[in-house]
Formats: structure tokens, C-alpha cells, sequence
């Protein structure tokens, strides 16, 4: 008996280290790394509040952590390969009990959210709600390490941000002959404006170095070639016109940000292209398959229902997960993050201008 109480507590102190490091080597206590956004970057948030939009259980988490974390992919995300580069530990969710030390920077994503409010309304934790736990936080960094501290510490960190694919998926996934009223132009006008007021908030507080992305190809993910109307083979073009008008919003109101605030410094990573590729051209990117998910059912693997926990509990899983560019039906493998978090932290000003992560890093 003692001999597996043992076995038992290395294995779970094991655990605890892979998930929650409590130090790493040659770290710089000014560097830390602040996450907002959704599934693409959710570390485990929604696994604390009232939601299907969870990822605790097997077959997530399989490739890396050896069990779920509430990650949306077999592995790691994108900012946990730049906490690695950054010589961070992985940065924890908010909501995640017994979490207090924040000098390291904190985890605010939430699948499923967007930045309107009513995206998903009541089952995720909105960008106006996660920039209410940043200024929570900030707060209790003055508190711990005093004003001036806190201060230097927040305006030497990054703000990643992973947001709007939900607010424009949503409209199609909830019924797709009850669009609003209001046209692409207004809808992307409210979501970028609701952006906007975040990024100008965190700068009040002292925020100078933020990290957005290109919206994904979403209509050629997985579970968008399922939508009713979507021929087969083909992407979901109703949904392109939304992303096209808002990343070239998003690289306006960047550029604009910059011109317009001292000290504002950005990256914005050309993501939608990448991905694109990855999904036409997966041979090129060390993959066999772009298209069809590792994990779900139906056609392409595009049915949500990876692990059985949705609405159909058959579900089908690849041998080989190194083989897929999507992990679930919207979700890129580990494997698929890691190349994304590359560029993201190491790529030229033409695909994440006009810094790189690394070079934000890198600016005192």
C-alpha cells in the first residue's frame, strides 16, 4: 500500500508541475505574458463556470499534458509555446482555484466568447468581463508589489488577444436564415469597436505591448463544412465577407492605435493566410490531412462532438494526430499551434508586423 501511496503523489506532483510550473530558468520578473480571447487560447476558464463549451475531458490534453486540462486540442495552445520562448511557465487560467500569483501574467480566455456580449451570452466570459479580471488583477499587483512595481511590470508585458471568430460563427451556427439586420460593415463595427475599447483600457492602466491575430479561414474549418447549404467539398463562403472586412478593420485600427497613443507597440500575425495553407496545402507544413478533423463524426469529422460529451456520443479518433492540421472541428492540433506560435513569436514584419512577439518581448 505504501508502495502505490507513493506511486500515486509523485505522479500527481508530476501532473501539477506539467500543468502549473512554479518557476523556469533565467526568468526576467518584468516579463510577463496577459491572454484574452477564446478556444483558441483557453487554458482551462471555462472549466469553472456553467457551460457545454468544455474541454476536461479524454481525448483532449492526450498528446502532451496525458489528460485533460480544458484546452481545446490534443496539446498545447499558442500562448503556451510563447510562455516556453519567453521563458515563462505556462500561464494559468483566472478562474482557476488557489491561483494567486500573477507577476507572471494570467490567463483570461474563454471558448466560445467573442467580443459582443451577446455572443454566447451566459455560457462564456465575455471581453468586457475579461477585462474586468484584468483590472482585478492589476490591482492586487499594485497591492503586492506597490505601485511603481506594478506598473513597470504592466507596461513591460504583452497582451495576446484570440478574438471575433465567435462573434461571426455564432450568427451561422445559431440558425443561418436569422441573420440581424444590420449589415457586414455595422456588425464588424460593433465587434471592432468593442475591441477597441479594451485595448484603450488596458493602456489607461498601463498596457503598451498588445499581440492580435488575422481572424481564421473559418468558413473552410472542419465543422463549417457541415453547415446546411455548404456543398460538399466546398467552404462556407457566407461567413468570408465578415472576416475579410474585419482584419483589414483590425490592421487599420492597429495602425491607427499606434499613430495615435505613446508607447503603443503591436504585432498582428498573419494567421488566416497561415492556416489557409495548412488546410489546401497540408504536405507542406509536414501534415497528410487539412481538411478533415482528427476527432468527431460526420463528414469531414465536422460534427462538435469529440468525446462523446455533445449531442452524438459516437465519436471516431485518428491513429495518428501528428497526421491532422485539426485536432476537433475547429480546433488545430498541437502540432498545428506549435508552427502558428512560430510565427507568431519569430516571423517576418510582412506575416506579423510590425513586431514580432519576440521583438515585444524584447522592448523595455
Amino acid at each position: 500500500m505504501a508502495k502505490w501511496g507513493f506511486v500515486f503523489i509523485f505522479l500527481y506532483a508530476t501532473i501539477i508541475r506539467l500543468v502549473i510550473p512554479t518557476e523556469c530558468c533565467d526568468h526576467d520578473p518584468s516579463t510577463s505574458l496577459f491572454i484574452f480571447g477564446d478556444s483558441f487560447f483557453d487554458s482551462g476558464n471555462n472549466n469553472y463556470i456553467n457551460t457545454t463549451s468544455k474541454a476536461n475531458y479524454f481525448p483532449y490534453g492526450e498528446t502532451f499534458f496525458k489528460h485533460p486540462t480544458g484546452r481545446f486540442s490534443d496539446g498545447r495552445l499558442v500562448p503556451d509555446f510563447i510562455a516556453e520562448y519567453a521563458k515563462l511557465p505556462y500561464i494559468p487560467p483566472y478562474l482557476q482555484p488557489g491561483n494567486h500569483e500573477y507577476t507572471y501574467g494570467v490567463n483570461f480566455a474563454s471558448a466560445g466568447a467573442g467580443a459582443l456580449l451577446e455572443t454566447r451570452q451566459g455560457l462564456v466570459i465575455d471581453l468586457k468581463t475579461q477585462l474586468g479580471y484584468f483590472k482585478n488583477v492589476s490591482r492586487l499587483l499594485s497591492q503586492k508589489l506597490g505601485d511603481k512595481k506594478a506598473k513597470v511590470l504592466l507596461s513591460r508585458a504583452v497582451y495576446s488577444f484570440s478574438v471575433g471568430n465567435n462573434d461571426y460563427s455564432f450568427l451561422f451556427e445559431k440558425n443561418s436564415t436569422v441573420l440581424p439586420s444590420y449589415s457586414a460593415q455595422q456588425l464588424v463595427g460593433l465587434v471592432i469597436g468593442n475591441i477597441t475599447k479594451v485595448i484603450q483600457e488596458i493602456y489607461e492602466i498601463g498596457g503598451r505591448k498588445f499581440g492580435f491575430q488575422s481572424l481564421e479561414p473559418l468558413g473552410c474549418e472542419p465543422y463549417a463544412r457541415v453547415f446546411e447549404g455548404t456543398k460538399p467539398g466546398a467552404c462556407f463562403d457566407k461567413i468570408t465577407p465578415f472576416l475579410k472586412l474585419h482584419n483589414k478593420e483590425l490592421s487599420m485600427l492597429l495602425k491607427k492605435l499606434q499613430s495615435k497613443l505613446d508607447g503603443f507597440k503591436y504585432s498582428l500575425v498573419e494567421l488566416h493566410s497561415l492556416l489557409q495553407e495548412m488546410i489546401d496545402q497540408p504536405s507542406n507544413f509536414g501534415f497528410k490531412e487539412g481538411k478533415v478533423a482528427c476527432c468527431g463524426s460526420g463528414p469531414y469529422r465536422g460534427i462538435s462532438n469529440c468525446g462523446g460529451r455533445r449531442r452524438v456520443k459516437e465519436y471516431e479518433l485518428c491513429d495518428n494526430v501528428s497526421d491532422y492540421v485539426f485536432f476537433d472541428s475547429g480546433h488545430p492540433t498541437e502540432k498545428a499551434n506549435q508552427q502558428i506560435a512560430e510565427l507568431t513569436w519569430s516571423g517576418k514584419p510582412s506575416a506579423t508586423g510590425p513586431y514580432n512577439f519576440k521583438a515585444l518581448f524584447d522592448l523595455k
